[in-house]
């Protein structure tokens, strides 16, 4: 082989061997990157959800035009949880625990208490009730040690009587206590190294 031909053979095969470390660099850092934008996708995508091991049903009478009083209350299965309303006029209606929280959420009063507490002005209307009965945990009002205070400061007013209120503080701790929190990603719909689903529960 002449001087001539071997050098473009090896400047070949130097060419060769550049490309290769090249597209293998370019691979790994297009599997990193996609491995890292999965991770994020995962972290943005997370879900979580709340539920609970023990409900309430509440039974609750307007006593005057616009003026709510939880009359009794009862512990029930999450499923069977909700608020039975006998209203002024006569007529009586029944709401489970997605109605009365779609109606915490939409009302003026409460919708201020969950998203600004200290902006919060109590009334006696139904939403207010609902929020601050056994069944407002299920609601969305928070079981955080910080909000005792506000528990015992609205809560009691709700109530038609004291008596009422003490019996129902029992069953409030244990729709409290059976509070589930889990976190859940998502497992479908993506690919790379790292994909898949996490979760994890606690209570309290």
């Amino acid at each position: 082989m002449t001087p001539l031909r071997r050098h473009a053979v090896l400047r070949r095969v130097k060419d060769i061997t550049l490309s290769t470390t090249l597209s293998l660099a370019l691979l790994n850092g297009t599997v990193l990157l996609q491995s890292c934008g999965n991770g994020q996708s995962d972290r943005e995508e997370a879900r979580t959800e709340t539920t609970f091991n023990r409900g309430v049903r509440t039974f609750i009478t307007e006593t005057s035009p616009g003026n709510f009083k939880i009359t009794d209350e009862v512990e029930a299965k999450p499923g069977e949880a909700g608020a039975v309303v006998s209203y002024y006029d006569g007529h009586r209606d029944t709401l489970g625990v997605e109605a009365a929280r779609r109606l915490v959420e939409n009302d003026q009063s409460t919708r201020t208490y969950l998203n600004n507490p200290s902006g919060y002005h109590h009334s006696n209307g139904l939403a207010n009730v609902l929020l601050w009965g056994s069944l407002g945990y299920m609601l969305g009002r928070s079981t955080a040690p910080q909000y005792a205070n506000d528990q015992r400061r609205y809560g009691a007013g709700v109530y038609a009587n004291p008596g009422l209120y003490q019996r129902s503080t029992q069953i409030s701790e244990n729709v409290r206590g059976s509070r589930v929190v889990r976190t859940t990603r998502p497992s479908g719909g993506r690919s790379g190294f790292f994909g898949g689903s996490r979760g994890r529960g606690f209570s309290g």
